[in-house]
């Protein structure tokens, strides 16, 4: 399996995504195709100790570089040779597995859907990462950030595609799907919500979705559903929130043990313990989110990505690229296409 990685997107490239792709080649045996500025890239490695390409990494120079302020609409065009761009056609010409990414969300969008192309039938590709629940299964939240603007059709869709993962992808059989909101009667909502939750639920009477009704944000991490379903401005503010809630009583249990002598007593009794919740709680042990309705793999990891996050991001990279997710995708929504129409 061959991974192609943007090693100049993110707040600390190339360092972090360089590096980053080492420690993946060495912990997950991959091959790891490096896009971006050769020069500065040999120039990590070097820093580092590293005189020779390790085992498995590739390098192929691309000279320009997404900027953040870039109009996502005009990349493909203004920044035909950097690295995303030339990571997104080495991926559509099968020159690699999967794709990732720390940089621009929108231009890598409009590159994965306009060089990688969405699945037929596909309307908008979705961000959809998952996240730990108190219920101990994972919970997809779709979208989170790609598109803040939606139509009842759009979530219709991100409910379909992202049930679809979670079947595919986590391995539930029956993902209870809600759409986010901020009360569970159908009658709650802007006329966004209203119209989705009528369209949700028709395709749910038809068999084609487990739509469960609306759910709350307070209950998204307790584990209510599987799927929550909404729209990429309300999703990127529930995620944000959840991250920094986590982070935030984070650093009260490091306060609070840190309080006298009896305190870090015990912490030192419970340590395994907090350590594995602090780590449930850690957005970079994820290390990035695919693109549901795109062709192939793309993965965006978060723009503030260290070292740690690209590697876990190459990890997410080869489960979506194993899980031969798309294919199934288009299987079922040929299959709930004749159903709708039957």
């Amino acid at each position: 399996m061959k991974i192609i990685l943007d090693a100049m997107g993110g707040d600390f490239a190339p360092e972090a995504p360089v590096m980053g792709a080492i420690d993946a080649a060495k912990a997950y045996g991959t091959q790891i195709l490096l896009v971006g500025r050769g020069e500065e890239i040999l120039a990590v490695l070097k820093k580092n100790g590293i005189e020779n390409l390790p085992a498995g990494i590739e390098i192929a120079h691309a000279d320009d570089v997404v900027d953040m302020h870039d109009d996502p609409a005009r990349v493909i065009h203004q920044r035909k040779n950097s690295s995303m761009v030339v990571g997104l056609k080495m991926l559509s010409e099968g020159r690699g597995d999967a794709f990732v990414s720390a940089g621009s969300t929108g231009a890598l969008l409009t590159g994965a859907t306009l060089i990688a192309k969405r699945v037929k039938g596909i309307r908008r590709a979705a961000m959809a990462p998952s996240m730990p629940t108190k219920a101990g299964h994972k919970v997809i939240i779709c979208d989170c950030g790609a598109n803040a603007e939606c139509t009842p059709e759009f979530l219709l869709q991100f409910g379909l595609v992202a049930s679809a993962y979670a079947k595919y992808t986590l391995g539930v059989e029956d993902p209870k799907v809600g759409l986010l909101n901020i009360g569970t009667e159908d009658s709650k909502g802007t006329q966004l919500q209203k119209d989705a939750y009528a369209l949700l639920t028709d395709a749910a009477n038809k068999g084609l979705i487990n739509f469960v009704g609306n759910v709350e944000a307070r209950s998204v991490p307790l584990g209510e559903v599987d799927v929550v379903v909404c729209d990429g401005f309300n999703g990127n503010v529930l995620i944000k929130s959840i991250e920094g809630t986590a982070m935030f009583m984070g650093s009260l249990l490091k306060k609070m043990f840190k309080r006298n002598l009896g305190s870090k007593i015990g912490y030192l009794l419970c340590k395994a313990g907090v350590d594995d919740m602090m780590k449930l709680m850690d957005s970079r042990e994820i290390g990035g989110t695919q693109f549901l309705g795109i062709k192939k793999p793309v993965i965006k990891c978060h723009g503030n990505s260290d070292r740690f996050a690209f590697r876990n991001g190459i990890k997410q990279a080869m489960i979506a690229a194993e899980s031969n997710f798309t294919e199934q995708l288009e299987k079922d929504l040929a299959a709930m296409k004749e159903r709708a129409e039957a």
